[in-house]
């Protein structure tokens, strides 16, 4: 995530741009591929003048840098997080200075998101009865130059399917507020080198009171996966990850297909995870620092989020439903 956020300050024509990473050959790669100054600590690096952080490290880590961009008075990015160390101590710290903190939310700047946010405000499909949205990748494509066991997603506390809940959480939550209960269940289904110690697959129902949101994620999808159906009074909306539209279903049109464009994925990537998104993100974040505005998400609405994932996993344990109290 540190190169894709270098790439995507370098397609904003940021030119200054420096790092710190405690290996030398990640410095070494970054300072080859990108031209930046890399520094192997965090004091050398903050000895030099920023404007902002970028933090892109493993989500076990983010509350330490977190805690740091607070004491250096400086606006933070920090990428999606899945463990809450600290959050209280951290929105209290980022309040009291008046600090922008940026928590990442990726998906709310796709394309297709957007189509499907204004469909369902905007009243095409009517009172939302219920939706299904399935999320799934396969863990040992996601860096496929090195074992899952080499970095944080194979972790118990960080593994990959328990982090893209929150993930996923934070568009959905944007685009439907926030359940008043879940049942899930979350379990290992099968054995990923590497990653003996992951959850690997989670399932929700989430109560929202008029309906219900079924969300399914996994990282063991041997094809990468996005699927959302959305069940309305009125309509229906489909949503395929594969395709560049978003199809709805009115009485009175039939099914449209409403398409939308996107800029290719970076090399090696799935070719659905378009750079596009990032970029966007950047730019809304470098916006926030330089017009002193809110960023689209929150540090509160963050913890929130968090706390659904944790309201999941005690259903799942203790076989029950978790009612949330907001």
């Amino acid at each position: 995530m540190g190169k894709r956020r270098i790439r995507n300050l370098k397609a904003l024509n940021i030119a200054e741009i420096q790092g710190f990473d405690p290996r030398p050959d990640r410095r070494k790669e970054a300072e080859e591929l990108y031209g930046i100054q890399t520094y192997p600590t965090f004091d050398e690096a903050v000895a030099h003048q920023f404007d902002a952080f970028v933090i892109s490290v493993p989500p076990d880590i983010h509350h330490i840098y977190m805690k740091l961009a607070i004491e250096h008075g400086l606006p933070f990015f920090v990428e999606a997080s899945v463990v809450d160390d600290d959050m209280d101590l951290i929105i209290k710290g980022v309040e009291e200075k008046g600090i922008l903190a940026a928590p990442s939310s990726t998906m709310i700047f796709h394309p297709a998101i957007k189509k499907i946010m204004s469909f369902v405000k905007d009243g095409t499909l009517g009172k939302i009865t219920n939706i299904i949205y399935h999320s799934g990748q396969y863990l040992p494509d996601w860096h496929v130059y090195e074992s899952v066991k080499e970095f944080y997603v194979s972790n118990k506390a960080t593994g990959g399917a328990r982090e893209i809940v929150p993930f996923e959480l934070t568009w959905l939550v944007k685009l439907l507020g926030f359940p008043t209960a879940v049942s899930g269940l979350y379990k290992k289904t099968i054995a990923i080198e590497g990653a003996e110690e992951i959850d690997d697959t989670y399932n929700a129902l989430f109560d929202y009171g008029a309906f219900i949101l079924n969300l399914t994620i996994d990282v063991v999808s041997r094809v990468a996966t996005r699927k959302l159906l959305v069940n309305g009074a009125e309509g229906q909306l489909q949503w395929d990850w594969n395709d560049d539209f978003v199809t709805v279903y009115t009485p009175g049109s039939g099914s449209v297909k409403h398409h939308f464009s996107v800029i290719e994925a970076q090399e090696g990537y799935n070719k659905n995870i378009t750079e596009q998104m990032y970029i966007e993100e950047m730019d809304t974040f470098i916006q926030s620092v330089n017009k002193k505005q809110p960023f689209v998400n929150d540090l509160r609405q963050d913890h929130k989020v968090l706390k659904l994932l944790y309201a999941l996993e005690e259903s799942s344990d203790q076989s029950k439903t978790i009612e949330i109290k907001w």
